[in-house]
Order: structure tokens, then C-alpha cells, then sequence
């Protein structure tokens, strides 16, 4: 962990979003126009009737962008299902992102970065492996009445009857104080946490940072930071934290700084922006179906299932990259050896061949875990569980104190086609 790092920030070309305006009728526009990479149709949460064409239309999608060359937008249910689980023929070892000049993904190029979510097998495993026990089963279990304390606290502590941000009180200081449990972070600096998550999400057309060579600085200090604990962890008997299992795991023991760093922002962005994005989703899901809210309140039982509901609905990350290992026909197109292939899991989520009534929120919906939010195969997120279990807990508290988390105002969304975040959402609440 001692090789020195090149600190020269890279070109940066700029890309203006506005140059050419963004269309509101899918079906006005030529099909070739239709761009899902372009972030304003997620600021704007315009993307569904857009994706609901190419699914109708043309479900294996060819784009092009002079920053990222061709790429093909996979649209329907079953195809990004085989995608996602043949490795063999669909590889993550590219990336899993577009690059950072479209929606700064998590493996930077200008930072020449690497994790396990972008390797494969056997790498992968070898990875993957180290880190898995922290969401076992019997982990989980003895997480659980922690993650049910902190809920209590965070919403006995809201202010009834005033209108704040629930993005700030609730959903990242809940996920926040998760990540730092998780990593044994001092739990007084976790905000750290939560900015080096938007931080290697985003970019400066965001607002978040104003530069790439600010974004790149944030990022190296993250991992000096994280190098601190590293060198403090391995000076010590291995514990079942996620820093302590990668200084002692066999597999990324000897990891370079930007190997540190990739897995780091894929553990930090991981546990933070599925569910953080999720709590958000599900208070703004539940307003805008009031008769679900009814039912949620006179049978609680539904949580569990309304949990995997709103996790498809909102789909927090809503594609994930992979690239041709070799020459494919998909719906008879051909992708060729090399070409970059995106899942677009927020376009499957809303397939009617495979969801019945894809476009409502229905909280008893019928096998409500097969969606596609948590991806599938060997790259399935690891964290689901954990995912599941704090945002069950959040809403039976909620229940147990809240007739109504009301939403007063219109949501702010992230400009991003990778993660599907809600930055502002201005709420009431009021009690039983």
C-alpha cells in the first residue's frame, strides 16, 4: 500500500448536456435520436416512456457518443437476464460504466481504478469472498437490533408538524451510520462517507464537484484516509469489519492503491445509494399511490414484500455495463467482440411480458423479489439482504409512529443516468 500515487489530473474534455434539447415525446423523435445515457431524462424522471418505446421497438439499441464510442441498450427483461449471467461471453474486466464523461461510473478511468464488481472469475471470487461474511446471515442477525436502535433514534428526533429534508434526516443518516458500522469508521466523520459516495458518482456538470481535478483530489483523500485504517487494521487481530477483512484476506491483502480505492467506492456507493435512494423511493411511491398507503397501514404484514416493491421501482442503479468477449446475435442485431453492452435494469423492471402492470406501485404484488435492481449471476449485489433488512426496519418503525410521511414539494433528482438519486425531498410528518 506504499506505491506512490500520480496526482496529475488528466484532459478534460467538456460535454454540454444542453446543446441539443432534450425531447419530450418519445414518439416524435427518430429512434437513433434516443439517447438513455443522456442524465437530464433522470433528472427530469422522464426516461420510463422513452424506455417503453425502445423495448416496443427496437430492445437491442445501438447509440453512439464521441466520448464512448458505440454502445448497445438492452431494454427487455430476459435479455438483460442473460446478459447479466453469462459472464463468459459478457465480461466486466472493461468497466461497468460508460466512463466519466457520460455518468461518472465508478471506475474512473482518469484515476485508473479497480474493484471486484469489474473483474471476473477467477479474480472475481477470490474478491468477492473476502468480504461476504460482513452481510452472512449470522451477521445480519446480530445487525439487526442495532440498524432497529438507530432508526428509532434518527425518527423519534424528526420535527412533527415542520416541513425538512427526509433525504438528509432520514434516508443518509441511516445508510451513513450502516457504512460506518460496517468499516469500523469513526462514526463522528461518517459524512465523510457520504460525500466520497457522490463524489465517485458524479461529476461537475452535478453541481457536486466543480471539476474533475476536485472530484480526482476528493478520491485521493478517501483513500489516504482509508490507507490509515488499513495500516491500523493489519497491525491488529483480524475483526469483522470490511477494512480488517481485505488488510487480512488472502485475495486483496496485497492490493494496489487504486485496487484499495476501487473496492473501497464500490463498497461505500454499494451500501449507500440502493437503499439510501430506496428509503427516498418509497415515501415518494407511497404518495403517489394513496390507496397503497391505505392498505400499507391496515395490514403492516406487507411490509417485506412492499420493501422488494419499492427496490424495483425506484432501481436504484439503473444499468450496469458489460463488453462482448465475442461476436453475439440478441434479436437480430450483432453485437461484436469488444462492443460495450449496457443492462438497462430500470427499463426491465418495466417489462410487461415478464411484470404484470409494470407501470403501478403495488405493494402485495405476486413475487415481488424477481426484479432485476440487484442485477444477477456472479455480479448479483452482495448487500441485498442488508438492503432489504434496513429498509423493512424503517418502515415498521414508521408504521409504529407515523399516520403519514407526506410529501410537501417536488423531489430533486441527481443529473445521472447511473444513479437514480433523489437530493431533495421536502416532507411532513404526522403522527398516529
Amino acid at each position: 500500500m506504499s506505491e506512490a500515487i500520480d496526482q496529475t489530473p488528466p484532459p478534460n474534455p467538456q460535454l454540454d448536456w444542453a446543446a441539443e434539447p432534450l425531447p419530450t415525446d418519445p414518439y416524435a423523435v427518430a429512434l437513433e435520436d434516443i439517447n438513455m445515457a443522456d442524465a437530464r431524462y433522470f433528472q427530469t424522471n422522464r426516461q420510463f416512456e422513452f424506455f417503453k418505446r425502445l423495448r416496443e421497438e427496437d430492445p437491442v439499441h445501438l447509440n453512439s457518443h464521441p466520448f464512448t464510442g458505440d454502445f448497445w441498450s438492452i431494454t427487455k427483461f430476459e435479455d438483460i437476464l442473460y446478459v447479466d449471467k453469462h459472464w463468459e461471453e459478457f465480461s466486466s474486466a472493461h468497466g461497468i460504466g460508460l466512463g466519466p464523461h457520460i455518468n461518472y461510473e465508478l471506475r474512473p478511468e482518469d484515476l485508473d481504478v479497480d474493484m471486484f464488481i469489474a473483474m471476473d472469475p477467477p479474480k472475481h471470487d477470490e474478491q468477492r469472498a473476502t468480504v461476504t461474511g460482513v452481510v452472512a446471515p449470522a451477521n445480519l442477525a446480530k445487525l439487526e437490533p442495532v440498524i432497529r436502535q438507530r432508526v428509532c433514534d434518527i425518527l423519534d428526533n424528526l420535527p412533527v408538524g415542520e416541513t425538512f429534508d427526509w433525504v438528509d434526516r432520514v434516508s443518509i443518516e441511516l445508510t451513513t451510520q450502516m457504512l460506518a458500522t460496517l468499516f469500523d469508521f469513526p462514526f463522528e466523520e461518517r459524512r465523510k462517507l457520504t460525500r466520497w459516495s457522490d463524489v465517485a458518482t458524479s461529476g461537475p456538470e452535478t453541481g457536486i464537484v466543480e471539476s474533475e481535478e476536485q472530484r480526482r483530489e476528493e478520491l485521493i483523500e478517501c483513500l489516504m484516509y482509508f490507507t490509515n485504517l488499513w495500516n491500523e487494521r493489519i497491525n491488529k487481530a483480524p475483526s469483522n469489519d470490511l477494512i480488517s477483512m481485505l488488510a487480512h484476506g488472502e485475495a486483496t491483502k496485497n492490493m494496489q492503491p487504486m485496487e484499495f480505492l476501487g473496492n473501497l467506492m464500490l463498497l461505500i456507493v454499494g451500501g449507500n445509494d440502493t437503499t439510501r435512494n430506496s428509503i427516498s423511493g418509497g415515501v415518494i411511491a407511497l404518495n403517489e399511490n394513496p390507496a397503497e398507503y391505505d392498505k400499507l397501514r391496515a395490514n403492516p404484514q406487507l411490509v417485506p414484500n412492499m420493501v422488494s416493491e419499492i427496490i424495483r421501482w425506484q432501481t436504484p442503479l439503473p444499468y450496469m455495463r458489460r463488453t462482448a468477449n465475442k461476436d453475439f446475435e440478441l434479436r437480430g442485431k450483432t453485437i461484436k467482440a469488444g462492443d460495450q453492452v449496457l443492462m438497462w435494469y430500470i427499463s426491465g423492471n418495466r417489462d410487461d411480458e415478464v411484470i404484470e402492470r409494470p407501470d403501478e406501485f403495488i405493494i402485495d404484488r405476486k413475487n415481488a423479489r424477481h426484479h432485476l435492481s440487484f442485477g444477477f449471476g456472479i455480479h448479483r449485489c452482495m448487500g441485498n439482504r442488508l438492503a432489504e433488512m434496513q429498509l423493512r426496519i424503517v418502515w415498521e418503525e414508521i408504521l409504529n409512529r407515523f399516520h403519514k410521511v407526506e410529501v410537501v414539494g417536488e423531489p430533486e433528482r441527481l443529473l445521472s443516468s447511473f444513479v437514480r438519486g433523489i437530493t431533495k425531498l421536502p416532507v411532513q410528518v404526522h403522527p398516529k
